[in-house]
């Protein structure tokens, strides 16, 4: 009866009204369970030989577990999220030093439940090259307390005259500890400005400039003699010097783009005014809005205060307080 019942449905498949006959769904169907169910299916196969019904077998196979694991997840291996993987990339990004232990530990503590290999698993592939930038402002951060800088930076006078300007700054608040102005700079003058610069206490650890020639062996000497560690920027990398960079546009942004220095003695005066101005009123980004010499926060008495405003720098810039 089988053997009849497969030669017949052969037979419709041939009577089927398609150019080329393929086999539907439901006649595969049907082999495959025929095949499961008589030992001697293969005899009367005609159009088909016995390999493809295999193949449609295993294909069917292939589907069904397909489906049923979309259908249902009881067991295997729990899912990473998206959050966590980005959290655990973030912490690979922020800690370079840190391995699997101490990732799963943060975690553990945020309140996520996966285990110690999952985090390892995930962490061969988080990109491990930082931005060297970022490594190089952590590194400034932690030693900052004991990092000065020096530059110069040009301005030209109103006679077409170049002026230089020297200055040495403290990373930790920012404090211009020395500044001057001459037209004709030389080794002995600057190793004059660095001794003013630390008259009474011991200079920084870390002395940073750049490869400039006017700081040749006479001032890296003295620089070693007053017990600093004279550090000189790489070529055409002035990033590396960031915060004496920063002052200059900030001269320049403030007080030097706005005004035509006439002479050595006028831009000497202007200068001292802008340092004062810069230590006692203008606020910073890199010290949380606060100033280099310590600016208290004044507290209102009343909504109807009045607000007073203090002129600085010839009216360039201004000072606001509460009136007593």
């Amino acid at each position: 009866m089988l053997e009849n019942l497969a030669l017949r449905q052969q037979l419709l498949a041939l009577h089927t009204k398609r150019p080329r006959r393929r086999l539907t769904a439901l006649h595969q169907l049907f082999w495959v369970g025929l095949r499961r169910i008589w030992a001697g299916w293969k005899q009367p196969l005609i159009l088909v030989t016995p390999r493809t019904v295999v193949g449609w077998h295993r294909a069917g196979f292939r589907l069904y577990w397909k489906w049923l694991s979309r259908i249902r997840q009881t067991g295997g291996r729990k899912r990473v999220s998206n959050e966590v993987r980005g959290l655990i990339f973030r912490m690979v990004a922020e800690n370079p030093t840190w391995g699997a232990p101490r990732i799963h530990g943060e975690l553990l503590k945020l309140g996520f439940d996966l285990s110690e290999t999952t985090v390892s698993r995930w962490l061969r592939q988080a990109p491990r090259t930082p931005d060297p930038a970022k490594r190089w402002l952590t590194f400034l951060r932690n030693h900052r307390e004991a990092i000065a800088a020096m530059d110069f930076f040009t301005v030209p006078t109103l006679t077409f005259g170049v002026l230089y300007c020297f200055f040495v700054i403290g990373h930790d608040r920012r404090r211009i500890l020395r500044f001057n102005v001459t037209r004709n700079p030389n080794a002995l003058w600057i190793v004059q400005q660095m001794r003013e610069a630390w008259p009474y206490t011991p200079a920084h650890k870390f002395l940073v400039f750049d490869h400039d020639s006017k700081f040749g062996h006479e001032v890296v000497s003295f620089a070693r003699d007053m017990g600093s560690r004279p550090t000189r920027t790489a070529f055409r990398s002035p990033w590396q010097n960031g915060v004496a960079e920063r002052w200059v546009g900030s001269c320049r942004r403030d007080l030097l783009d706005h005004v035509v220095i006439l002479n050595e003695r006028h831009l000497k005066r202007l200068m001292v005014e802008y340092v004062r101005y810069y230590h006692a009123d203008r606020t910073h980004l890199g010290l949380a809005k606060d100033t280099p010499a310590g600016r208290p926060i004044v507290a209102r008495s009343s909504v109807g205060s009045k607000i007073q405003s203090f002129p600085r720098l010839g009216g360039l810039h201004h000072r606001y307080a509460v009136a007593a």
